[in-house]
C-alpha cells in the first residue's frame, strides 16, 4: 500500500475569509508567455525546444499558484507538462480530429449540447483560468456555441421545453469563470423549471485558482434549491495543496457533493504511484474519484496518449491497492455513444 501524503493532516480549514487580492487580479495576473514560466522555474535552457512549438494556436494560460506547486529545475514536473506546449502538438496524428468528441453533432440550439438521456449540458463560456494542453475542446468554435448569449434564453427555453431533461451541466470553458451574478441570473431562472433536479458544475478553478471558492460563491451554493454537484478537474496529487484543500473545505460545507475526473496522460500520471496518490489526496479533501478518461483524441494531443493495455493494467492495480471507492472508472467519451464507455 502507498501511504497518502500527511499533508493536510495538520492543516486547519476555517470558514474562508475575503481573499486578498480577489480571483479576479488573480486571473488577470495569469502567465501567458512560455518563455516567462521558464525562467521562473529556473529552465531558460528549455526555450529553443519551447519556440519551435509556440506556434500552435492555442495560448499559454497558468495562474502563478499553480505555477508555484511545480518543481523548479524539473522539465519533466508533471504540472509543467500538462500546460506547456511541446512539438507533439505540431504533429499529424492518424484518427486525432478537432472535435473528437462529436460536440457539433450534439448541438440543439446554440450552447446547449444533449448527449445523453436526462441530461443537458451548457457552454457556459469559452473562458478558463488554465489552457490544459490535452483540453478536448481547444478547437471548439466558442464565439458561436455559448448559452449564456442573450441572457440564456435560447437555453432556457430549451431546457423548459424539455420535461425528460432532470440535470444541468455547467461546462464551458470554466462555468466558474463567470461571475457569481451571471451564475445567479442564471440558477433563478432554472430553479422555475420544476423537471430540472440537479445541477452539475465542471471546473477546474477550484483546482488551479482555489480563490474562486469566495464568500460571494459560497453563499450562491448554499441557496440553490436543487441538488448541486461540482465535478473538479485535478490529474496529479501535487496540483492539490493547503488552498486547494481549504476550499473544498468549504464547498463541501456549503452542501456540495464533490467528484473529481482526470485524464490518463503520457509521463504526467501514467504510473500506479501517482493514481493511488491522487485518490489519497483526494479523499483528504472530501472529493471522491469519479472517471479516470482515456484521451479524447483531439488534434494536437497525442503525445499524451496511453495505450489501452497499460491504462487497464493500472486500474487493476489501483484495486488492489485501494478501497473500491477510491478507484475511478476508466472511461472513454465516443462520439455519438448513448454513455461514457468503459475502457
Amino acid at each position: 500500500m502507498i501511504p497518502a501524503s500527511p499533508l493536510f493532516s495538520q492543516i486547519p480549514l476555517p470558514r474562508c475569509a475575503e481573499k486578498s487580492p480577489r480571483w479576479q487580479q488573480l486571473w488577470r495576473e495569469a502567465i501567458s508567455d512560455p518563455l516567462e514560466l521558464l525562467r521562473l522555474l529556473g529552465l531558460e535552457a528549455q526555450a529553443q525546444e519551447l519556440l519551435a512549438a509556440s506556434d500552435t494556436g492555442f495560448a499559454v494560460r497558468v495562474p502563478r499558484g499553480f505555477v508555484a506547486r511545480m518543481r523548479h529545475g524539473d522539465p519533466a514536473d508533471p504540472l509543467l507538462l500538462q500546460v506547456m506546449p511541446g512539438i507533439g502538438e505540431l504533429l499529424d496524428a492518424p484518427g486525432f480530429s478537432t472535435d473528437a468528441v462529436g460536440d457539433l453533432a450534439a448541438g440543439t440550439v446554440p450552447g446547449v449540447l444533449h448527449k445523453y438521456a436526462g441530461r443537458a449540458l451548457l457552454i457556459a463560456t469559452g473562458s478558463c483560468a488554465i489552457n490544459c494542453r490535452y483540453c478536448f475542446r481547444r478547437h471548439f468554435p466558442y464565439a458561436e456555441q455559448t448559452a449564456a448569449a442573450g441572457h440564456w434564453r435560447i437555453a432556457l427555453d430549451h431546457l423548459a421545453g424539455d420535461s425528460s431533461i432532470n440535470e444541468v451541466i455547467l461546462s464551458g470553458g470554466d462555468p466558474l469563470s463567470l461571475s457569481t451574478a451571471k451564475l445567479s441570473e442564471l440558477t433563478d431562472a432554472l430553479a422555475g423549471i420544476a423537471h430540472v433536479r440537479r445541477l452539475r458544475i465542471h471546473s477546474r478553478l477550484p483546482i488551479v485558482l482555489p480563490q474562486r471558492v469566495d464568500q460571494e460563491l459560497l453563499a450562491w451554493l448554499e441557496r440553490l434549491p436543487m441538488q448541486k454537484i461540482l465535478v473538479v478537474h485535478a490529474n496529479h496529487a501535487n496540483e492539490i495543496d493547503e488552498t486547494v484543500a481549504a476550499a473544498c473545505a468549504e464547498l463541501s460545507r456549503a452542501g456540495v457533493t464533490l467528484l473529481n475526473q482526470s485524464v490518463l496522460l503520457r509521463r504526467v500520471n501514467d504510473s500506479i504511484g501517482a493514481l493511488v496518490e491522487l485518490s489519497e489526496r483526494l479523499l483528504a479533501c472530501s472529493i471522491l474519484p469519479y472517471y479516470l478518461h482515456q484521451l479524447d483524441r483531439v488534434a494536437g494531443t497525442a503525445h499524451f496518449e496511453v495505450a489501452d493495455a497499460q491504462a487497464i493494467e493500472l486500474v487493476e492495480q489501483m484495486r488492489g491497492l485501494l478501497p473500491g471507492y477510491l478507484v475511478p472508472r476508466l472511461v472513454r467519451e465516443t462520439a455519438g455513444a448513448a454513455s461514457k464507455q468503459p475502457v
